[in-house]
């Protein structure tokens, strides 16, 4: 029997029967989270008048009321719910994509240091805004934010790239080392731009680095869209090669996978991913972690499936926490990190202790 027989193997074992009613499960759930979402807010539209207010019904009453539930609907609350469910989406995948890329259920893309290099350039920005760089930009002011994050995100994954490469291959162990690195001293850099901030200032870089969705827009929900769009068709070609990579970087080469090519458009993919949902909502952490490793749990390693579940899982668990931010101290709203993290952090215990108890320790 050869390798590749082995492997084929393994992966066809991987599958589990109740994997698609799962899926099924996970569209269901999120269909509800979406339509529990659209009513529930400072301004709350019942379920009664939703259909009314998403335009379903061509002869429904336009009274003011009416009017009122169609301008909050259209204008503020559907755009964030669809931005929340499409970064959701974009952290859990990205997740899960680099847990299989490192065959490790503790990696995570804020390991690498892409969130961190996005959070840099975002609160250099908002520092220099009043600045004579920021009066220069002030046509930009309204997408300043992300354009910086999502640079600050590809300058890191360059440089990591330049790192971690060497005569075309590409060390994974030094790019997660490298990113670490490169974490530690962005997050100096934003420890000097605090320092540096005025009240105002401090206030907006402390609730961006806590991650909100309040400037959700539909420019935004439709450019997060397309990446989501590309992420999706690219994980049908690596999906394959991931199953066959748990083998081993040598046994994964031998069934015909150009591990060098995949891992370059692994992590191309998982900091493209990453630097937009930052760009977008800053830096929301632990749903890469959460997420895939429940996943996994139910449904199995197939990376076949276990992506497009990641992408529904995360999109209903941002949902859903952007529902409680917005709506549990209303007519405030609580920053989403500190939510995901009230989650998170308790499962990332989890994990180390079950990962401590399977070595022996």
């Amino acid at each position: 029997m050869t390798v590749m027989d082995i492997g084929r193997r393994r992966v066809a074992r991987s599958f589990r029967p109740r994997s698609g009613v799962t899926i099924a499960v996970l569209l269901s759930l999120l269909s509800i989270c979406l339509a529990l979402a659209l009513t529930v807010g400072a301004a709350g539209i019942p379920l009664s008048r939703l259909p009314a207010a998403l335009r379903l019904l061509p002869d429904a009453d336009a009274g003011p009321l009416a009017a009122r539930d169609q301008l909050v609907l259209w204008s503020i609350r559907l755009p964030r719910i669809l931005t929340a469910a499409i970064v959701g989406s974009l952290l859990a995948a990205s997740g899960a994509l680099m847990q299989g890329l490192f065959r490790n259920p503790l990696a995570d893309p804020a390991l690498v240091g892409v969130s961190s290099g996005g959070a840099l350039a975002a609160a250099a920005s908002i520092v220099l805004l009043d600045h004579t760089l920021g009066h220069n930009l002030r046509f930009l002011q309204d997408h300043l934010l992300p354009i910086a994050a999502f640079g600050g995100s590809l300058v890191t994954t360059i440089i990591l790239f330049r790192i971690a490469s060497r005569a075309g291959n590409t060390s994974i162990a030094l790019f997660l080392l490298a990113g670490l690195a490169i974490a530690a001293i962005a997050n100096a850099g934003i420890g000097v731009l605090v320092f540096l901030a005025d009240d105002r200032q401090l206030r907006d870089i402390t609730f961006w680095m806590m991650g909100s969705l309040s400037g959700a827009n539909w420019a935004k929900a439709s450019s997060t869209a397309l990446v989501l769009l590309i992420a999706l068709l690219v994980f049908v070609k690596v999906a394959r090669h991931l199953d066959l990579l748990v083998l081993g970087e040598s046994e994964a080469f031998h069934t015909g996978v150009d591990v060098e090519r995949m891992k370059l458009l692994s992590i191309v993919l998982v900091s493209a991913m990453t630097g937009v949902a930052v760009s977008v909502c800053g830096v929301v952490g632990f749903v890469g972690i959460v997420v895939p490793h429940l996943l996994r749990l139910v449904i199995g390693p197939s990376h076949r499936l276990l992506l497009p579940a990641s992408a529904c899982l995360g999109a209903v668990m941002l949902v859903a926490a952007d529902t409680v931010a917005r709506t549990i101290v209303a007519p405030a709203e609580m920053p989403i990190g500190i939510l995901t993290a009230a989650i998170g952090a308790p499962f990332f215990l989890a994990i180390l202790l079950r990962q401590r108890k399977l070595v022996g320790l």
